[in-house]
C-alpha cells in the first residue's frame, strides 16, 4: 500500500478529504503539544488499566463467554453516549478536527455484536451497569456543559481501540472460538482504515493542531485520567461478576486453565497462544477429575480394586 492515504470522513465538507501519511512519531513533536502531554500524563493510569485483573485474564485468554458479552454490553452503552455527544458537538471549535464518524464510530458495530449475541430482540434483553452509568453519566456532562473535554474521552477510547483492542479481538476469538469472519467481533474491525498506524499518527496531529490554552490542555489530561479512571471501575465490576459465574467448559467439556501459578513456568505451557498445544498434562488431569463422570469412573475402579485385594488376602 502506498504511504500517502486518503480516506474520506462525514465529518468533514463533501469537497474536502481528510490525508494521511507515515511519518515518524517524534517528528516535529513538541512536549507542549496536546498528544505529549496525554500520553505523558495518563500513562501511569494505563498502565493500571492494564494491570487490573479483569485485562490480565482477558489476555490469558482466560475470558468467560458470558463476561465476554457483559463486557461488549458495557462498550455499547459508553459508545452510545460518546458518540451522541461527539455528533451534538460536531462544529465545536474544540472538536470538529477530531470529528471522523466514517472512520472512528463503533455504536454500529457494537449493535452487530449484540445482535450475535442476544439475538434480534437484544435490545429489550441487556441493561446498563451501574460502573458503566457513571461512565456514561460522565461523558454526558461533558459533553452538555464542558464539550471542549470530549477530547479526553475521544483519545482514550479511540487510540485504544485501534492499539490494545486488536490483540484483544484475536484472543477473543481464540478463546471462544468465535468466527473468524468478524462476527461477535465487529466492534474491533475499522473497515474505513486503512493503516491503523498512519491514522492514529494523522490523530495525532490533529490533536496538537487544536487551538488551545495551557490550562484547557491541563483539564484535558485530567479528564483522560478520570476516563481510565472510569473503564478500569468498570473492569472491577466485570471481575467480581466473573467471580460468581460457573466455570465455562472449553474442549472436551474441560474447564479453563484455573490460573493458579505463573503458567509461562510450567514446562508443558504453549509458548505462543494458539500453537494448538494441548496445555500441562497435570492440569488437564485436574480438570478431569473434576468432571463428575470421572470420579464415578475413578470411584468404581477403587471399589473394584479394593474388593480384588480383599479376595487375595483371604
Amino acid at each position: 500500500m502506498p504511504s500517502d492515504v486518503t480516506e474520506t470522513s462525514e465529518g468533514l465538507d463533501e469537497a474536502e478529504t481528510v490525508r494521511y501519511e507515515e511519518t515518524e512519531e517524534d517528528n516535529n513533536v513538541s512536549p507542549t503539544d496536546l498528544s505529549e502531554l496525554l500520553k505523558d500524563g495518563t500513562k501511569e493510569s494505563h498502565d493500571r488499566a492494564e494491570n487490573t485483573q479483569f485485562v490480565k485474564d482477558f489476555l490469558k485468554g482466560r475470558i468467560k463467554k458470558e463476561l465476554f458479552k457483559l463486557a461488549t454490553v458495557a462498550l455499547y452503552f459508553t459508545y452510545s453516549a460518546l458518540e451522541e455527544e461527539m455528533d451534538c458537538n460536531k462544529d465545536h471549535p474544540a472538536f470538529v478536527p477530531l470529528y471522523f464518524p466514517l472512520e472512528l464510530h463503533r455504536k454500529e458495530a457494537l449493535a452487530k455484536d449484540m445482535e450475535y449475541f442476544y439475538g434480534e430482540n437484544w435490545e429489550e434483553k441487556i441493561q446498563c451497569s451501574e460502573a458503566t452509568r457513571h461512565y456514561v453519566d460522565r461523558i454526558h456532562h461533558v459533553g452538555q456543559y464542558e464539550p471542549e473535554l470530549l477530547v479526553a474521552h475521544a483519545y482514550t477510547r479511540y487510540m485504544g481501540d485501534l492499539s490494545g483492542g486488536q490483540v484483544l479481538k484475536k484472543v477473543a476469538q481464540r478463546a471462544l472460538k468465535l468466527p473468524s469472519t468478524g462476527e461477535g467481533t465487529q466492534f474491533y474491525a475499522f473497515d474505513n482504515i486503512s493503516n491503523a498506524k498512519q491514522f492514529k499518527q494523522f490523530y495525532r496531529a490533529r490533536l496538537n493542531a487544536l487551538d488551545l490554552d495551557k490550562k484547557t490542555k491541563e483539564r484535558i489530561v485530567e479528564e483522560a485520567n478520570k476516563a481510565f479512571e472510569f473503564n478500569m471501575q468498570v473492569f472491577d465490576e466485570l471481575d467480581k461478576i466473573g467471580a460468581l459465574l460457573p466455570e465455562e467448559a472449553q474442549d472436551g467439556g474441560l474447564p479453563v486453565h484455573d490460573g493458579k501459578g505463573d503458567l509461562r513456568k510450567c514446562p508443558y505451557y504453549a509458548a505462543k497462544l494458539g500453537t494448538g498445544d494441548p496445555g500441562c498434562p497435570y492440569h488437564i488431569a485436574v480438570a478431569m477429575l473434576k468432571q463428575p463422570t470421572m470420579q464415578f469412573v475413578l470411584a468404581a475402579c477403587v471399589a473394584l480394586a479394593t474388593g480384588f485385594v480383599a479376595w487375595y488376602m483371604m
